[in-house]
């Protein structure tokens, strides 16, 4: 746990307008932040903003307007870049999020490098994202699929891994933090392993990114891929970084426009990086407001940001796990941003629509991570997930409502 001290939401929430308003008859309390996070007022006016004042095509126009909002456009990859410590903005690739970013290496890189006794290393507690795209170029390519098994506290198996990478293993594609669990995973030592044997690494971002800092340098990793609805951000923005040589030799995900440099009747040449893999007109005002909400973690810090995920983690466990008949899952040790759990006798789905009548939003449900729930012996979980703008008086509400439930459902 970082040393940092944590924010005080009795500062952060009035950024946060959303939040001003009862559900249930109660003030919400808003716990499903690993599915999307809430908009502080800076990103909400800066992509309004955007299209009051600055609205144009980017990169093409020659007329002020036009330059103003490839300026802004532009400026926000900068952002991105510094955000994760990404030593060259050219590799840096606005998508519409995790899903096509991790779709993109799939295609444009998994069908051009792979072949039949080529292996890629996945895990079993991976979001669907990084797990169907790969099965689809396995299927495509001939390579095969390998997974990482969770080990005795539910975290990732590392003596397992060890022994799953080997020098057929081209490619290790893992999430650094699960959406289901909270578990951040220990992808410094599995980059390890897959260096030793020359794979590249993917590291799936999407619930890392919102909670600590992260420097794609000092990770190790090739690939490094998140979500600006997570963060804060709009929806429909994403970002890839990949190391600059690898994307080079890439061939584009996605043809049209934009992405071109020449184009006759017998072919085409490709534009530069990072627009080689940004066809058409790109997500402009969603990475203007994705630039806005990187600024405003930023301000706050995102060490003190993960203090305070980990601080409220570590509460709602001890609160939930005090509950009689509840089971939580996840590594203990490793253990944040989210907390999954069950009731025995109580499904899922309906502790969810229960919490839901005491203003306490979560998620119930799979999670897209249907073979980890078969790992864990279970069709789905409960799980309340956690952002800076929430408190420990939601969280002693959440435990309340979860016993009160269980009372009505048990007879209890």
């Amino acid at each position: 746990m970082t040393s940092a001290a944590p924010l005080d939401p009795a500062d952060i929430r009035p950024d946060f307008p959303l939040l001003d308003q009862q559900s249930g008859g109660q003030l919400l309390a808003y716990l499903d932040n690993a599915a999307t996070s809430q908009k502080p007022l800076a990103v909400i006016e800066a992509v309004e903003g955007y299209y009051r004042h600055t609205n144009a095509n980017v990169h093409r126009g020659i007329y002020e307007l036009a330059n103003r909002s490839t300026e802004a456009f532009e400026g926000a990859r900068q952002k991105a870049a510094e955000f994760i410590n990404a030593s060259d903005w050219h590799s840096v690739i606005f998508t519409s999020g995790t899903t096509e970013a991790i779709n993109l290496v799939a295609y444009a890189w998994g069908r051009q490098q792979l072949g039949s006794g080529d292996e890629i290393v996945l895990s079993v507690s991976e979001h669907h994202s990084n797990l169907v795209p790969w099965q689809l170029v396995a299927k495509a390519t001939g390579a095969k699929l390998r997974y990482i098994p969770l080990g005795e506290h539910q975290g990732l198996d590392l003596e397992a891994a060890a022994q799953l990478i080997n020098p057929r293993t081209k490619l290790v594609a893992l999430g650094h933090q699960s959406n289901a669990l909270g578990n951040v995973n220990p992808v410094a030592q599995i980059t390890a392993l897959a260096k030793n044997v020359g794979a590249l690494v993917l590291l799936d971002g999407a619930q890392s990114a919102p909670h600590f800092p992260v420097d794609v340098q000092a990770l190790g990793c090739d690939f490094y891929a998140f979500s600006g609805h997570k963060l804060l951000g709009p929806t429909g923005i994403g970002v890839l970084w990949g190391r600059r040589e690898i994307l080079e030799e890439m061939d584009p995900f996605l043809g049209g426009g934009e992405m071109i440099h020449t184009v006759t009747l017998e072919g085409s040449t490709w534009n530069e990086l990072p627009w080689k893999f940004e066809a058409g007109t790109p997500k402009i005002a969603q990475a203007v407001g994705l630039g806005a909400a990187m600024d405003y973690l930023t301000a706050l810090g995102m060490d003190r940001v993960q203090r305070t995920i980990d601080d409220l983690s570590d509460y709602a466990a001890r609160s939930l796990g005090e509950i009689p008949g509840i089971t939580l899952y996840g590594d203990a040790d490793t253990r944040s941003g989210a907390l999954s759990f069950a009731m025995k006798g109580v499904h899922p789905h309906d502790m969810a629509q229960l919490l839901d009548q005491e203003g306490i939003a979560v998620r119930a449900g799979h999670h897209c991570t249907q073979p980890l729930m078969q790992s864990l012996g279970v069709a789905a979980t409960t799980r309340a997930s956690f952002q800076i703008y929430n408190t420990v008086e939601e969280i002693d509400r959440l435990a309340a409502a979860i016993r009160k439930a269980a009372a009505f459902m048990l007879g209890a």
